[in-house]
């Protein structure tokens, strides 16, 4: 390997082209010393949560994508797509490969849903259903029955109110957004009626923000309420920050909405969490026990429950990354263990996969220069081949690699298929993006040794 090596270049590997990986790469790339990052991500595209986990009518937000192109373009920055840790590579090629590997996997998966019924047709984890709408490879194909009246979304954070603001909207609303045309079909001939957003705790700890629950209030055709009894004195705002108290003047505000204002009625329940799932092949009710907080601000059961009618159940509780085999993994928190970003020596950590899935997308931009900094000042180049070995070690193995030009060819295509109206067209399949980067389309599924890998984590995420 060493006659490919340049002594005096420190060679990064970075796993996941998202958020987390793109702050960890430009803040490398700018620390004024000889580095060559090669970011890897097992999709043929870049910028992971932008392109598949920001809501479709969230146009704002996408655009920091382009901040990281300016990263991407660097000369010491390459983007190196359709390539998957564990599939085509392990992480024990790319330590000896690379002077450091930094994990940037973002979190992928739900949280369990462990009531009774959870494994109901009907019940989505978030992932798979925001994936769904975004046109993410993985959830494309999922088997969506919108051919219901009622659903059910579990969570009182931006997620979940994502999920029914995506729910509600008419065509006319997202007409300007990427949302995945076969999701807005079905969305827009869904004979919905009654939307749910259940809380386990109250008003005042309810983790959206402003912004995302001030959209519910201006939506065409869904009208948000809340039941008054629900909500604390308003004197008692007085002792929050600013935005929380603007949350609670939303919130009343909704509370003086009537159900026959929309012909769509948006329910904000708190204080209630969800304790089985009814029906007999499909999910046909939610059933729920109110709650209350205790001393130490943690909800716990009355005893008191109810029913709901729904066909579709969302559960939006959070999301954790996957493990990987041989590192660390904290069942509780669904991040790799780490201490200040570091799980072992030449091995970092940065993003959700360090801290779990807290905090918004910008929160990830000093996490990742932390990081980088401290990589930077523990790690010395020792001439190890980095991207010639990489590139050598994919093309024996025939894996089909999207390089950032590549990218560049789908997403013209996407632009011009959104034919000025719309942002884009996203491709949804992953044969199509590899024609288009040149590649022949062929079997997914690759080997490592004697293992095969299972590409499919969709079934697996939903339930």
């Amino acid at each position: 390997m060493a006659e490919d090596a340049d002594d005096e270049t420190l060679k990064v590997a970075i796993v996941g082209a998202g958020p987390a990986g793109y702050y960890t790469a430009e803040s490398l790339s700018t620390s004024g010393r000889p580095v060559e990052i090669d970011m890897l991500d097992r999709l043929p595209t870049p910028y992971g949560l932008i392109r598949f986990g920001v809501a479709p009518d969230h146009q704002s937000i996408k655009a920091v994508a382009r901040r990281y192109e300016k990263t991407a373009l660097k000369e010491n920055v390459h983007f190196v797509g359709n390539v998957e840790l564990g599939r085509d590579v392990t992480l024990d090629e790319l330590m000896m490969l690379y002077d450091a590997v930094v994990i940037c996997c973002g979190a992928g998966r739900d949280r369990p849903f462990t009531v009774p019924g959870a494994d109901l047709k009907g019940v989505v984890g978030s992932a798979a259903f925001v994936g769904w709408y975004n046109s993410h490879p993985d959830f494309v194909d999922l088997d969506i029955d919108l051919g219901i009246h009622s659903a059910a979304v579990i969570g009182n954070g931006n997620v979940a109110v994502d999920v029914v603001r995506v729910l509600a909207k008419t065509p006319d609303e997202m007409a300007h957004s990427d949302i995945a045309p076969q999701a807005e079909e079905r969305i827009a001939h869904a004979p919905l009626r009654d939307l749910w957003m259940f809380g386990r705790r109250g008003p005042r700890e309810a983790k959206f923000t402003p912004k995302e629950l001030g959209e519910l209030g201006k939506l065409e055709r869904c009208v948000p309420l809340v039941d008054p009894a629900q909500l604390p004195p308003p004197e008692s705002d007085a002792d929050l920050e600013p935005g929380r108290r603007k949350v609670m003047e939303l919130l009343r505000r909704y509370a003086e909405n009537r159900p026959e204002d929309k012909p769509v009625r948006l329910h904000i329940v708190f204080y209630a969490r969800p304790v089985a799932v009814l029906g007999k092949d499909r999910a046909e009710k939610l059933r729920l026990e109110r709650t209350r907080l205790d001393e130490e601000g943690r909800a716990v059961g009355t005893g008191e429950f109810f029913e709901i009618e729904c066909g579709l159940v969302v559960p939006c509780i959070g999301y954790r990354s996957n493990p990987i085999p041989g590192l660390p993994y904290d069942e509780r928190r669904g991040c790799f263990r780490n201490e200040g970003g570091r799980i072992r020596e030449r091995l970092y950590v940065a993003g959700w996969a360090r801290r779990g899935p807290t905090g918004t997308i910008g929160t990830n931009k000093p996490d990742g220069a932390e990081v980088a900094e401290r990589l930077l000042r523990e790690v010395e180049p020792a001439g190890r081949p980095g991207r010639t070995g990489l590139d050598r070690l994919l093309c024996e193995r025939h894996v089909r690699i999207v390089r950032f030009r590549d990218w560049k060819k789908i997403e013209k295509v996407e632009l011009e298929r959104g034919a000025g109206i719309r942002p884009r067209v996203k491709f949804c399949y992953r044969d199509e993006m590899l024609r288009l980067a040149g590649h022949e389309p062929r079997p997914e599924a690759r080997t490592i040794g004697n293992q095969e890998a299972d590409t499919s984590t969709a079934r697996e995420t939903i339930s």
